[in-house]
């Protein structure tokens, strides 16, 4: 397909995914990506996270369609795969918990009746991992996150400025988040 690219997967902590609830598409096309904007001002279609699979559950009704959840030191992610996820939903039948794993997917959101919004990660691609991964990807994401902060202190994109003007965001907050996250692998 001719200008086709994926989009690069963020490195994001639970927390954060957690906190943010500002969705867009850059185009009105039905097939453009959407994106998540964060408190700290990353904007992602896709992430890159690694954790502690801590559960999974069929959750379909005459399907096989999987709800995992993903710890991390910040929190947890939830994660679905289904028949469009066929290698994730092989890889979640088959797992044991608890197990420490990687996993790049697409960001969706779903708004409840109230209007709030739910985050959660459609699979693409999930492995096992080991302690040192998941350590190696809390460092690199603490480090991508404390990147993001100054940016948004010290910078004006697009973004920063939505980010901004949409979550007024604590940045202290995220500091003691990250500095809780390194402090968690730094007593493995």
């Amino acid at each position: 397909m001719p200008g086709y690219f994926r989009e690069i997967a963020v490195r994001m902590f639970a927390k954060e995914m957690k906190d943010s609830d500002l969705i867009y598409r850059e185009e009105e096309e039905q097939y453009a990506p959407q994106y998540v904007l964060t408190p700290t001002g990353a904007k992602a279609n896709r992430i890159l996270i690694s954790g502690v699979l801590t559960e999974v559950e069929n959750i379909g009704s005459g399907t096989e369609y999987y709800r995992a959840r993903i710890s991390d030191p910040t929190g947890t992610f939830t994660v679905y795969a289904g028949q469009y996820q066929a290698e994730a939903a092989r890889f979640l039948a088959e797992a044991e918990t608890p197990a420490f794993v990687t996993v790049i997917g697409k960001v969706t959101a779903f708004k409840t009746d109230d209007g709030n919004t739910i985050l959660s990660i459609r699979p693409e691609y999930i492995q096992n991992a080991d302690e040192k991964d998941r350590d190696l990807w809390v460092a690199e994401t603490a480090e991508k996150t404390h990147e993001r902060i100054i940016a948004a202190e010290t910078e004006t994109n697009e973004n920063i400025k939505n980010a901004l003007e949409h979550y007024s965001p604590e940045f202290s907050e995220y500091r003691k988040m990250i500095i809780q996250a390194l402090e968690a692998i730094s007593s493995n």
